[in-house]
């Protein structure tokens, strides 16, 4: 709630900063823009820092920055300072997915539905509350006191953590993706800078493409950069699969139906009377009528856990973002009292808590233990995007149906049923996404009681190397997965290019360890935890292949060219035979193959069709001494 507080406290003041602050209008645009600028660079790289260094200590270092910037601004040496201060307060964005993350490692599996999806909700209480709490402290101890509301509430949760939470073991050290995250870091600026401020350049002034078309090409750089490290700042292979994939995908509209409903209804509460639109409520009870959305969020947490257990995240997200759309399209036709708009607003607010307590859960049940901040860190860099988008369109429209009263332009209702259906089509979007989410066999919360297996958690991190027994590069990931004796999988993990890797077991006990690589046999191994610092290396054996033996005549053809090509015709590669006439080519991925062995001592070839499967394959081919008369006829060799 503290970090959804960092960027709503300052919305009321906005108007008031170029007075205060002696600065021009755009110009204070930038204490907003500022604080999104570093929430979505420092959520991924403190996210990826809680997996590799810890995750209370990396909580304790964005708290540290958000005090800081807090009291910077508090201060108000100057314009420069305010912006500074409100870009560091802006890394305590991160707190809430390193924050789930130590739920799902330290909290009992019968918790950890309902704690996320209270986590989850406080962003949207942290928003509905910011507005009346900045209004109220405004007025009774002056607008430098949001500042220090910030920066003590961050000090009552630094004391917290280091009272209250242990430090979770689960934890993969190496060396962190410098390259990957200035990269990504300088992507981001460039893409949501223009969003946020095209509409005060101009969507078609230079600097405005300059930046979308420099963060285009620093992603075409920075995409190839981490599929290529050792230790990525973001795994690209774990998010493109698909239950990663589309919920990050149907995050980002999740976010922008999440923000439609705080600026539609702020707004159109605050709007003057008499214009079509609007009820004339001043900033105060404006906020206020936000708060029940709030509070509707908190009290929707246990059902919301209680459904993530029941039914997984894949139906909860499917529900939530279902009823946002309904709502929405409600809203259109029935707003026609500040009743009306906070029932609507409220309604979307219970959607929003179920979606938001969805995300998290599909994320961490897709992806490995020991990567779950991190993960949860882009889920959230995604949902920023959704919202700087939401922000950018709703203005946009605002701006575009306008009527006039008292010498001054408002957004007419139409401009408001615009923005309602934008809403409408993001949570729509949404949903339709969620469907297209693989079904999981067991619920998250199942799977965590079948990893706790009645017990508390005592949760250990064990290594190991993954080698080969001929020196190669594997041709794709090596991948690890560690099942228990019942057969339940606990954890997976993608070995790095030195075939090094990290799982987490729930405790002490029996495991089974199982490797697989792309053109590798797979192997397992069975070993017994019995805790403290372990390595468990296994070695792939067996690599796959297509060999055989050519033969003239029942006579090794040594030298004979052999070529592999698909069906359709394109070569996957050729080889010579050794002097026994054997030939080797590693195995393809599964199809329809043709062999072709050509003899150049007498001019002769032969062709099979083959089909490859995921086995290693022995497929002899003999030449014929002589050639067929239609072979002869027609000037080609035999075929079969």
């Amino acid at each position: 709630m503290v970090s959804a507080l960092q960027f709503t406290l300052v919305i009321p003041l906005l108007p008031a900063f170029p007075e205060l602050l002696d600065i021009s209008v755009s110009d204070s645009s930038w204490l907003v823009t500022a604080t999104l600028l570093t929430a979505a660079v420092g959520t991924p790289i403190i996210a990826r820092m809680a997996d590799m260094y810890g995750k209370r200590r990396m909580l304790l270092v964005a708290l540290g920055a958000m005090i800081l910037g807090s009291v910077i601004c508090a201060l108000e040496a100057s314009f420069v300072a305010m912006i500074i201060g409100r870009a560091l307060q802006g890394f305590g964005a991160s707190l809430i997915a390193v924050g789930i993350s130590i739920l799902r490692d330290e909290l009992p599996p019968k918790r950890i539905g309902t704690a996320v999806a209270l986590m989850s909700a406080t962003m949207g209480i942290g928003s509905a509350l910011g507005l009346p709490l900045a209004g109220v402290l405004t007025d009774w101890l002056g607008w430098h006191s949001i500042f220090w509301f910030g920066a003590v509430a961050g000090a009552i949760l630094v004391i917290s953590l280091l009272v209250v939470v242990d430090e979770s073991p689960v934890r993969t050290p190496g060396r962190f993706d410098v390259l990957g995250a200035v990269l990504l870091s300088a992507a981001l600026v460039c893409l949501l800078l223009p969003i946020s401020k095209g509409s005060v350049w101009g969507w078609g002034e230079p600097i405005v493409i300059g930046l979308l078309a420099s963060s285009v090409a620093l992603l075409a750089v920075w995409v190839p950069v981490e599929l290529r490290i050792n230790q990525p700042m973001v795994d690209l292979r774990t998010s493109a699969r698909r239950p990663v994939l589309i919920t990050n995908v149907a995050s980002i509209f999740a976010g922008m139906a999440m923000f439609v409903n705080m600026l539609v209804t702020v707004q159109i509460l605050q709007q003057p009377t008499g214009i079509g639109a609007g009820f004339g409520l001043d900033v105060t009870a404006a906020g206020l009528a936000m708060v029940p959305s709030g509070l509707a969020m908190v009290a929707i947490s246990p059902l919301s856990g209680w459904l993530l257990g029941r039914w997984g995240g894949r139906v909860v997200l499917l529900v939530g973002a279902s009823l946002m759309t309904l709502t929405y399209i409600g809203r259109v036709f029935y707003a026609d009292s500040v009743a009306a708009v906070v029932v609507g607003s409220t309604l979307v607010g219970i959607g929003t808590a179920l979606t938001f307590a969805a995300m998290p859960t599909l994320i961490m049940s897709s992806v490995p233990i020991t990567e779950t901040a991190s993960a949860n860190g882009l889920n959230s860099l995604v949902r920023s995007i959704g919202t700087s988008l939401a922000s950018t369109l709703v203005a946009a429209i605002m701006a575009a149906y306008t009527v006039e009263a008292a010498g001054a332009a408002f957004a007419s209702e139409q401009a408001f049923h615009l923005v309602l259906w934008l809403g409408a089509l993001a949570a729509g979007i949404c949903a339709g996404l969620a469907t297209l989410i693989p079904r999981d066999r067991r619920t998250h919360h199942e799977q965590e009681l079948a990893r706790a297996q009645g017990r508390e958690k005592q949760e250990a991190v064990v290594r190991g190397q993954i080698s080969m027994a001929r020196a190669c590069e594997a041709r794709g990931t090596i991948l690890v997965s560690v099942l228990d004796v019942h057969g339940e999988q606990l954890d997976w993990s993608r070995a790095d290019n030195d075939g090094r890797y990290s799982v987490v077991l729930p405790g002490r006990g029996t495991y089974v360890v199982i490797a697989n690589a792309v053109g590798w046999a797979p192997t397992a191994a069975v070993f017994d935890f019995t805790g403290g610092e372990v390595e468990q290396h296994l070695m792939l054996t067996e690599e796959l292949t297509v060999s055989g033996t050519v033969t003239r005549g029942g006579q090794p053809a040594a030298g004979a060219l052999v070529a592999l090509s698909e069906a359709t015709g394109k070569q996957v590669g050729s080889v010579h035979c050794d002097d026994q006439g054997r030939y080797t080519f590693q195995l393809p991925p599964t199809g329809r193959y043709v062999l072709i062995a050509y003899d150049a001592s007498t001019g002769h070839a032969h062709a099979r069709k083959v089909l490859l499967t995921l086995e290693s394959q022995i497929v002899d081919i003999d030449i014929p001494l002589e050639e067929s008369v239609d072979a002869r006829t027609s000037g080609a060799s035999t075929t079969t």
